[in-house]
């Protein structure tokens, strides 16, 4: 098939110059069905890419521990009793557990707990915690240090405030070793923490758990429990969930099998059914963009249909003068493939133009909606391949036309 050929592209343009509704509408079959496969796509990866961020902000391999109610009536103790875990919960499953490589418990102190510092005075969110929840929320510092463990076992009062927390109070002054009052107690900023994904991350204030213990609460209570995994398989990370509910039911004196006592949230779990799930959606989408593409090819087949019985003659001319099947074959395909080239190039050009545009969308749940370069060749070849099939039965059909009959009609 000689694409260089000047004398056949004249004819693929007179063609369809005489056809002109009918292929532009064919073509808009072909362009319709790769734009929707583009977005669908695109759309698609951009929720999946959301989803993953919103993975990101804790350690996949983590599990979080959290109480519940009891719905179950236990050694003589009645349902609906609150479960709250303490420091024993948190140092038993330390213990007991010596492989897990991280630990933390958190306590959540207020919403809007006022900062002072100097003239100012504003409302932040306070979290107590162990110093080990750096690691299950992949805590980033760029100022200054992070809590340690001196910081919690001297019950040190020192504070990691968020960026955000640093701009509005701080502004470009050095929050590192300034003291800042919560409440009515003062802190030492000792490190500053910075969440591209999350304003609200950014927004908190973190002090050690057991200064949160001793200053706010008066007691050791423990809002929930995380831990990482490390390099456990399914089997063991399984057995440590059932090791650390058979802890906190036996400190507790609730039934094991109670579900609604505690709930274990497997991050890594989740993460693997959400792949799951996006493996199902694009699957579907494929379906239904490839589906609207053959449509879309249907009709380029129609098109050279009507446009073979159109030039009958002019094919039985060129049979009788010596014209090959193989020449009228490769007519006729270089039409239908140049059709739905062209068409499917203009879609899949405009589908990336739209994702570009919606790409601005400030979402936690969609971000950077996108197209591989293996789609797009993907989607090259299918127009290639179907651009083929469109013209395939019209081409064999121009190529069995007997020349005499043809110059009859």
């Amino acid at each position: 098939m000689k694409w260089v050929d000047t004398e056949k592209w004249n004819e693929i343009f007179i063609s369809i110059s005489k056809h002109k509704l009918r292929t532009a509408l064919t073509a808009l079959g072909v362009f319709w069905g790769i734009f929707m496969l583009v977005i669908l796509l695109g759309a698609g990866q951009g929720l999946q890419n959301g989803i993953a961020q919103q993975f990101r902000s804790d350690a996949i391999n983590s599990l979080w521990i959290y109480g519940g109610s009891t719905s179950l009536e236990f050694n003589g103790l009645p349902k609906n009793r609150r479960i709250i875990f303490n420091n024993d919960d948190y140092l038993e499953i330390s213990n007991r557990f010596p492989e897990v490589p991280y630990l933390a418990g958190r306590v959540y102190l207020s919403n809007n707990l006022i900062l002072k510092y100097k003239d100012k005075s504003l409302g932040y969110s306070v979290r107590a915690i162990h110093p080990d929840m750096r690691h299950i929320e992949n805590i980033n510092i760029t100022k200054g240090r992070f809590i340690n463990e001196k910081d919690q076992r001297d019950i040190r009062k020192v504070a990691v405030i968020g960026e955000i927390v640093r701009q509005d109070v701080f502004g470009g002054e050095n929050p590192i070793g300034k003291e800042i009052m919560l409440g009515s107690t003062a802190y030492y900023v000792i490190g500053v923490s910075f969440d591209a994904e999350s304003d609200r991350a950014q927004r908190e204030i973190l002090i050690p758990i057991s200064v949160g213990q001793v200053v706010y609460q008066g007691n050791e209570n423990i809002s929930n429990l995380g831990l990482v995994t490390g390099d456990m398989n399914e089997g063991e990370v399984q057995a440590l969930e059932e090791g650390i509910i058979d802890i906190l039911a036996a400190n507790h004196q609730f039934n094991p099998a109670d579900e609604r006592a505690i709930r274990v949230n497997n991050r890594y779990e989740d993460y693997k059914n959400v792949q799951n799930l996006f493996f199902g959606i694009k699957a579907f989408l494929w379906f239904v963009g490839v589906g609207s593409i053959l449509a879309g090819i249907v009709g380029v087949s129609n098109i050279m249909l009507i446009i073979v019985k159109d030039r009958t003659k002019e094919i039985g001319v060129r049979k009788a003068l010596g014209a090959t099947p193989q020449s009228i074959i490769s007519m006729v395909l270089s039409e239908a493939i140049f059709i739905t080239f062209m068409a499917g190039y203009m879609g899949f050009f405009f589908g990336v133009v739209v994702l570009y545009l919606i790409s601005g969308v400030d979402s936690d749940f969609f971000r950077n909606p996108e197209i591989h370069l293996g789609v797009g060749f993907a989607a090259v070849l299918i127009l290639v391949i179907a651009g083929t099939l469109a013209g395939l039965i019209p081409a064999r059909q121009a190529a069995k036309i007997n020349p005499i009959e043809a110059m009859r009609s």
